[in-house]
This record gives C-alpha cells, sequence and structure tokens, in this order.
C-alpha cells in the first residue's frame, strides 16, 4: 500500500473511531441517568458512570495536568504518524500505522469529554439525566469535564475459598472495569503494537538518499 493510501486509511480510522465514541457517550449522557445500567446479556451491560482520570477509571495527579498531557500526547502522536508518512523515510507496515492511528484516535476521544463536556452538559441528580446545553450553564469549566465510561463486561464471578490467604471469602468479578470506545481502541492499539510491531516503534528518520537529493 502507498504512503498516501495508508495516510488516508489511518485518518479515516481515527475520525470513525473518534466519531462513534463521542455519538454513543452522547447518547448515553442525554439518555441514561448517573449509575443506571442495562443489561443486553449476562455478561453485556450498558452501565454509566464517569471518571476523572485516566482509561478504565483510574485516576492519575491533577486533572488539568491530565487533559493538558493528554492533548500534548495526541499532538504527539499525530506529528508522529505525519513523520512516518514523509516522502525519504522508509515505508512502516499498514497495520503497524492503523495501531498508532487507533491509539491517537482513543486520545482524542477522551479529549473532547475532559474539554467541552463540562461546558455543554450538566450533572443533575438520577433519575434525572443531563441536558444538552443547559439554559443555567454546565457543571465545570473548561478542561475539567468528566469522561463518560458505560461499557461493562462482568464475564464471571466466584467467591474465593476460605482457606486462601489475602482473598479467602471474597467475591472476585472478572472483569470489573467500566469503559468506553475510546479506551477500547487505545487497548487494542497497544495490545497489537506490543505484540506484533514493538520492533517497530523507532523514531522514523528521512534516509541519506533522501538527504542528497534535498
Amino acid at each position: 500500500m502507498t504512503k498516501a493510501r495508508q495516510g488516508w486509511l489511518a485518518a479515516a480510522i481515527a475520525v470513525i473511531v473518534v466519531l462513534l465514541d463521542q455519538i454513543l457517550k452522547i447518547w448515553v449522557k442525554t439518555s441514561f441517568y448517573l449509575g443506571e445500567s442495562v443489561h443486553i446479556t449476562d455478561w453485556f451491560q450498558l452501565f454509566f458512570i464517569e471518571n476523572n482520570g485516566m482509561a478504565f477509571g483510574m485516576e492519575l495527579g491533577s486533572k488539568l495536568i491530565l487533559t493538558l498531557f493528554r492533548i500534548v500526547a495526541v499532538a504527539g502522536l499525530v506529528y508522529y504518524m505525519w513523520r512516518l508518512l514523509r516522502p525519504g523515510v522508509p515505508s512502516v507496515k499498514t497495520g503497524f500505522l492503523v495501531c498508532i492511528a487507533l491509539v491517537t484516535a482513543g486520545a482524542a476521544g477522551n479529549i473532547f469529554d475532559c474539554l467541552f463536556y463540562g461546558l455543554i452538559f450538566n450533572n443533575p441528580m438520577p433519575p434525572e439525566v443531563a441536558q444538552f446545553l443547559p439554559p443555567d450553564g454546565g457543571y465545570a469549566p473548561l478542561f475539567h469535564g468528566k469522561v463518560v465510561d458505560m461499557l461493562y463486561f462482568p464475564l464471571f464471578s466466584f467467591d474465593w475459598p476460605s482457606w486462601m490467604p489475602f482473598v479467602g471469602g471474597q467475591h472476585f468479578l472478572f472483569f470489573q472495569p467500566v469503559f468506553n470506545l475510546a479506551d477500547a481502541a487505545i487497548t487494542v492499539g497497544m495490545l497489537t503494537l506490543l505484540i506484533f510491531y514493538s520492533g517497530s516503534l523507532v523514531w522514523p528518520k528521512e534516509t541519506a538518499v533522501a538527504d542528497e537529493k534535498a
């Protein structure tokens, strides 16, 4: 595949992931009250929660610093892809570029929540659902919106035997985290990179031939 086609493919994947992620989040935000869940199957639920942190509800430091870090990370990934597609830079596998596009799109999808959701939504008490562009304004300033999560897969659970040290008698549930499409894109992209393309994670440099022509 030519670099031009690779570039268009990466851009299309990124746009589709961000659009689907935002459509699902906005629908959940304006249709579910906080904490509401809908059972699709025994092992899959739509469960509306919000978080201030990173993927799968993790927390890490200041909300503002985390949002700014995400923006810098996305800008860096976009620049990295641009470098990969420059003339004179050795070609990379299409799958590698797709993985970078997935990670970039996932990070960008959560950035939209942090940047704008506090401005364009309110956060009413359950069982009321949020309004889009409420007349009294949003619930938080720019950069301080909460990330919307809704995908929940409680695949199986069991109780640890009482004789087990540390966890004896406790209930174990797999898989507990609630996440969104952006988180899924980041996870799939990163795992595929590490498993199949770890040797390709180098800084792209133009070849000596390209430098001589320049």
